[in-house]
């Protein structure tokens, strides 16, 4: 019997199934696809509504496809064996294309790398899907043409390096619609009521106030929540009424990609690309010591929770064995899809629940390790009983107007819980239904031990995080679990948004881009518009649309804005700069802000008559105050004057009489460097995205870092050496708190005087 070739995508995959698989098999790897568009045109021929791609070799690929093409022609027949999606099916089709029809060519499917699914996927070699090819060149073409058409007005009408993407542009827009609510939001002041109370039996409690006139208690300002009080220090607290009720919390079912990317972030700080880059990993092959390379989990790009029945069985098994009966249900645990044409993947899950994470830790990396665990917790909990507890809650008369209430939990059985919990997207918001409250009798008399009045404002929506922005996409239908990562890296690389302290800012060049883009391309923008095109793309994977229809459905109106684009961009670029302070010394205008091929700066308005421009860091953001001499001292090496400047990495000090004088410095904060050891000092520093930080200025010999402004004040608290400044709930509100660990310090800004 001749061999026969098997190709799959990854080095990694080839050797892992290579162990499982006798002689008369030669396993090679593509390295992912082997053709692609042209870089430097578009690739695509359009005529009479028909799109025709032209697919080239990609740079690299040569000597690859070279030895597919030698090994094919030594095999009696090729099976091709890409990862079961649509980028998959088109590396097939593409490694076919370039094989030709001289040899047998079919494609194998398998979830998973394992010996099993292997051998069966063997036994059932199917021919290529079409319609998933068709899918994929869709979506590319699509692609391609928004770049390739857009991009190069943004280099025209911003600068040239720029580029627009048909997903991506719309999770810009998403940041920046959300930046731009912050911005509006107005904060509404509002107050909480909190008493302490004791009933006959110990402890105490806590009880919030939660009607008042059997309406919904809302307290507005502090005179309302002051004679609240007061009336409450008179009144005799009742319990009218206890309730208490048995629930349950049923687990999660197992991951789908987004899930995934969204728990990894918040358990384990991973971003999306770094999650998918571990779960390849793990779906590959890991080297575990004399069994040799084991794919560890099923594939990691899937919109379903369905579950191998053999998979379920091994899972109940392990369970009865390792916890034990009360924990295992008595039937299945059955998760629906939300649609029938998610099911063609598993969930996520590993392979087998037998590889328990603790004794094959020493096999795996770090990260490897936590996203594995991760996996096996969330499938072996998604086939456990439901925790049960009782949830008691307890009503309170105050007189006869006003009822508080109080809620408390008592865990009964915490199934699932032994293993898994589901992670949260913190908001700021805390729910304190999980205490336990002490045994109280309806009638009782309770003694009121206190009152706390607590002044709240009303919180602006949260900026992004990758897991909330992965959320939002998800939800809206935007992109699929293959474009996630791609997403997320994209829009950081570009330079449209920023991520400071986990959370998303957009740039100015990324509010700039959204709003020239929205005019002129209103549907590219549109995220109603981008999830439909997403749902015909699934149709044409179903057979249901024809992909040329679909593209040329796309492209008419699309090429109608292009024809008054760049008219557009360069009408809303110039309705949208920004007039500033700066005078210009040529001519007396008002100058503005333009963006260039080294990103802002400020040029006459009167151009092309006056040609008059300024480095924007030479004169501060938009105005001319920043270039005034500051008493700071004399220099230190000529006695002359120093200025305060801003340059390309923040404010400096530099001597008056540059250049016969270069001395230049840091702008100190007065703030001795807090690491034990450090005699150093905080001075002013910018990032490399422009966000103001601060540093030892012993650095590299010390590494210390903060982005909250100190200030020279000791804490009054516990006399740590220096405050920092936090922003308020109110907008514009400031505050100083302490930064020591366990202190909760606090002052509005400015405080006079300080502790010495």
């Amino acid at each position: 019997m001749g061999q026969t070739l098997l190709i799959v995508e990854s080095p990694t995959k080839a050797k892992t199934i290579g162990k499982y698989l006798g002689s008369e098999y030669i396993v090679k790897a593509s390295v992912g696809h082997v053709r692609d568009l042209p870089t430097k045109e578009l690739g695509i021929e359009i005529k009479d509504d028909r799109f025709e791609p032209h697919y080239v070799p990609m740079k690299g690929k040569g000597k690859i496809i070279s030895e597919l093409k030698k090994a094919a022609r030594k095999a009696d027949q090729v099976l091709l064996a890409p990862d079961p999606d649509r980028e998959g099916e088109a590396i097939a089709w593409h490694i076919a294309q370039e094989l030709g029809d001289k040899k047998p060519i079919q494609r194998v499917l398998f979830h998973e790398v394992t010996k099993s699914a292997i051998q069966k996927a063997l036994r059932e070699p199917l021919e290529i899907n079409i319609n998933k090819v068709n899918a994929q060149q869709s979506r590319r073409i699509l692609d391609r043409m928004v770049g390739y058409k857009i991009s190069p007005l943004l280099w025209q009408t911003v600068r040239r390096g720029l580029s627009a993407g048909r997903v991506q542009s719309v999770a810009v827009r998403l940041v920046c619609e959300r930046e731009a609510e912050i911005k509006a939001f107005v904060p509404v002041e509002y107050w909480s009521i909190t008493t302490t109370l004791e009933g006959e039996i110990p402890p105490s409690f806590t009880a919030k106030l939660h009607q008042i006139d059997a309406k919904k208690a809302e307290v507005s300002d502090q005179e309302s929540a002051e004679r609240i009080v007061a009336d409450l220090k008179q009144l005799t607290c009742k319990i009218s009424k206890i309730e208490k009720k048995e629930r349950k919390r049923r687990p999660t079912p197992p991951f789908i990609t987004s899930k995934l990317q969204q728990e990894a972030a918040r358990k384990l700080g991973f971003s999306a690309k770094k999650t998918m880059m571990v779960a390849q990993q793990l779906y590959e092959g890991i080297e575990l010591g004399t069994e040799g390379p084991v794919g560890l989990i099923t594939y990691m790009r899937t919109d379903s929770v369905r579950v191998a029945d053999s998979a379920v069985s091994e899972c109940r098994e392990l369970i009865a064995n390792l916890f034990g009966q009360d924990y295992l249900p008595a039937k299945v645990q059955f998760y629906p899809n939300k649609n029938a044409s998610q099911d063609a993947h598993e969930a996520i899950r590993p392979t087998s629940v037998t590889y328990v994470p603790n004794e094959i830790k020493d096999y795996l990396g770090k990260d490897q390790f936590n996203l594995y665990s991760l996996i096996w917790k969330r499938f072996v909990a998604s086939q456990m009983n439901p925790a049960r507890y009782y949830q008691t809650t307890v009503s309170i008369m105050a007189g006869e107007n006003y009822q508080l209430r109080a809620v408390g939990r008592h865990q009964l059985f915490d199934g699932f819980l032994i293993v898994y919990e589901e992670g949260r997207d913190s908001n700021g918001d805390e729910n304190g239904s999980d205490t336990e409250l002490p045994a109280l009798n309806e009638g009782e008399i309770l003694n009121l031990k206190d009152i706390l009045p607590k002044q709240h404002f009303t919180q602006p929506p949260p900026r992004f995080t990758e897991s909330t922005l992965v959320k939002e996409l998800e939800e809206k239908g935007i992109g699929r679990p293959s474009t996630y990562a791609s997403i997320m890296s994209t829009i950081q690389d570009r330079g449209y948004v920023e991520l400071q302290e986990k959370r998303f800012y957009p740039t100015d060049l990324g509010e700039l881009v959204t709003d020239l883009l929205r005019q002129s391309f209103p549907d590219i923008l549109n995220v109603s518009f981008t999830a439909r095109m997403e749902s015909d793309l699934d149709k044409v994977e179903e057979g249901t649309r024809d992909w040329q229809a679909l593209l040329a459905d796309f492209y008419r109106p699309f090429a109608a804005q292009l024809d008054t684009a760049l008219e557009t961009m360069r009408e809303a670029k110039k309705a949208g700069e920004e007039v500033t302070d700066e005078i210009c010394d040529k001519c007396g205008a008002n100058m503005v802000v333009k963006w260039g091929r080294n990103g802002r700066f400020i040029a006459c308005p009167n151009f092309p008559e006056c040609k008059n421009t300024k480095d924007l860091n030479e004169v501060g953001e938009g105005n001319g105050d920043n270039r005034e001499l500051v008493d700071v001292g004399d220099c230190p090496e000529c006695g002359k004057p120093l200025q305060l400047r801003n340059g390309r990495f923040g404010r400096f000090i530099s001597c008056s009489n540059y250049p016969e004088c270069k001395y230049t410095s840091s702008v100190s904060t007065g703030v001795a460097c807090p690491q034990e050891g450090c005699d150093g000092e905080l001075v002013e520093k910018k990032s490399r995205k422009g966000k103001l930080f601060y540093a030892c200025n012993r650095y590299p010999k010390c590494t210390y870092a903060t982005w909250d402004k100190p200030y020279p004040l000791v804490c009054p608290d516990c006399d740590f050496p220096f405050l920092v400044e936090k922003k308020g709930q109110a907008a514009g509100d400031k505050l100083l708190r302490c930064s020591q660990k366990g202190c909760n310090y606090q002052a509005k800004v400015p405080i006079i005087g300080s502790k010495s």
